[in-house]
């Protein structure tokens, strides 16, 4: 009896590290079997800021999957973001004999062609996705073997990261006991985890909404066509609310979450919220008001995502047909709204599917990246044999953190009771407003 298949995504973030295990059946499918979610500590914009404790979080994240699943975990596909990174298409092109049929090593030679492009030796290739081929002229080839030609084009999606980031990456997980079994692009696994058939024939602009970053990945036909990073994510929308209400960065994530909204109009009109500032002063602000504080933020962001494309496809609304919003940023209530605006496209809300098990925990746009990274690793065949133990390791060598083992909580399903509402009363120091303040901050947006 063969030892069961194990495929083992880690999603490393700025706000969270999640771990998520599936087990591959025999028809190919992913039944998820463990997942382990921790704050993330040492992560800045997706790349490692200190080492021992982003080490200790991917101990923990990847102890609480173990202890779910019942297995013992040794290898992981491990997310990659951050501005470190680049990507670009290149071409490649390999001569068939005449009277020949077109092989594998074929294929095989056009793509390492399309690869040769010289590139900054500081950088290393995380992948060398092929698209669609071209036989003799011929477009729109998913698989040229057997067919026959004298002329195989290619275009290839290089994505590549810096060689420092990579490796203290790779260093974090190897001191957490484990082996990187590859890098995967963020964007690309949330693509694999939530485009659903329909979606893979057209193309595809896929959003993820990160706490330090916003990746972007635009498919086409299924293929990666174009992926890049915004160093934007929803830890500057928090940071903004932390500076105009002169609170704590963790409160006023709190706040966002259960009253934000990035549409004013989407915010409840009769809500009042008795804001404390650091400082002790008590002032009140209207969920309006706070809304119109968040929404130049994503705007700002879309914009930046709108731009990227623009500029290297062509501009958004003929290029393509959709957008998925997916991340924990896309709980904010009116994401997808103010997208639509935005993009002119329709928009939804991209959460994990295609797989089985514990979907009810991986279930959000939260997990999108660490469940595609378990999928991608079960369609390249790098599923690992792991067999299960009555107890997995427990790691002992310091306390744990709370570890949370269910979905982040979605901005629209949180409590909207408000607090005791109080009269709006003017700070003191400059004497100005929360309003009037949000307006000098936001004055070349409003």
């Amino acid at each position: 009896m063969r030892d069961n298949l194990i495929t083992v995504g880690l999603d490393i973030g700025t706000t969270k590290i999640t771990t998520v295990i599936g087990e591959i059946g025999a028809d190919g499918t992913v039944d998820i079997i463990g997942e382990g979610t921790v704050p993330s500590e040492g992560i800045k914009r997706g790349a490692v800021v200190n080492l021992e404790r982003t080490t200790q979080a991917i101990r923990h994240s990847v102890a609480a999957a173990e202890r779910v699943a019942g297995v013992r975990v040794h290898e992981v596909f491990v997310s990659v973001s951050g501005s470190h990174t680049r990507a670009l298409t290149s071409h490649g092109l390999a001569a068939i004999r005449r009277h020949q049929e077109i092989s594998q090593a074929d294929v095989d030679r056009a793509i390492e062609n399309a690869r040769a492009v010289p590139l900054d030796p500081n950088l290393e290739v995380i992948h060398a996705l092929a698209q669609e081929y071209v036989v003799d002229g011929q477009e729109g080839i998913k698989n040229p073997v057997g067919m026959h030609g004298v002329r195989l084009e290619v275009d290839v999606h290089i994505v590549a990261g810096a060689a420092g980031p990579l490796a203290n990456l790779r260093r974090c997980v190897q001191e957490a006991g484990l082996s990187v079994r590859g890098f995967v692009l963020e964007s690309y696994a949330a693509g694999l985890a939530t485009l659903d058939m329909t979606e893979q024939d057209g193309t595809v602009v896929v959003v993820d909404m990160g706490g330090g970053t916003t990746d972007v990945a635009v498919f086409k036909r299924g293929n990666l066509a174009h992926s890049a990073c915004i160093p934007i994510g929803g830890d500057h929308v928090t940071a903004d609310l932390a500076q105009i209400l002169k609170i704590p960065t963790e409160e006023a994530e709190n706040v966002k979450r259960k009253y934000g909204a990035a549409l004013p109009e989407l915010a409840d009109p009769d809500l009042t919220l008795e804001i404390t500032t650091a400082g002790g002063q008590t002032h009140a602000i209207s969920a309006f008001e706070l809304s119109r504080v968040i929404k130049p933020r994503i705007a700002e962001i879309y914009n930046l995502v709108r731009d990227e494309i623009d500029a290297a496809l062509g501009p958004v609304e003929l290029v393509a047909g959709s957008v998925v919003l997916t991340g924990g940023g896309s709980l904010l209530r009116g994401t997808s709204e103010l997208a639509r605006e935005r993009f002119r496209l329709a928009v939804r809300i991209g959460r994990p599917r295609g797989v089985g098990g514990l979907t009810d925990i991986v279930g959000g746009p939260g997990h999108a990246t660490a469940v595609g990274l378990g999928l991608y690793g079960a369609s390249s065949g790098s599923g690992t044999p792991m067999p299960r133990t009555s107890k997995a390791p427990v790691e002992a060598t310091s306390p744990e953190p709370d570890v949370v083992v269910a979905p982040l909580p979605k901005a629209a399903e949180e409590p909207r009771t408000p607090p005791p509402a109080a009269e709006p009363s003017k700070p003191k120091g400059d004497g100005k407003s929360i309003w009037e303040r949000a307006r000098e901050f936001f004055k070349d947006w409003i």
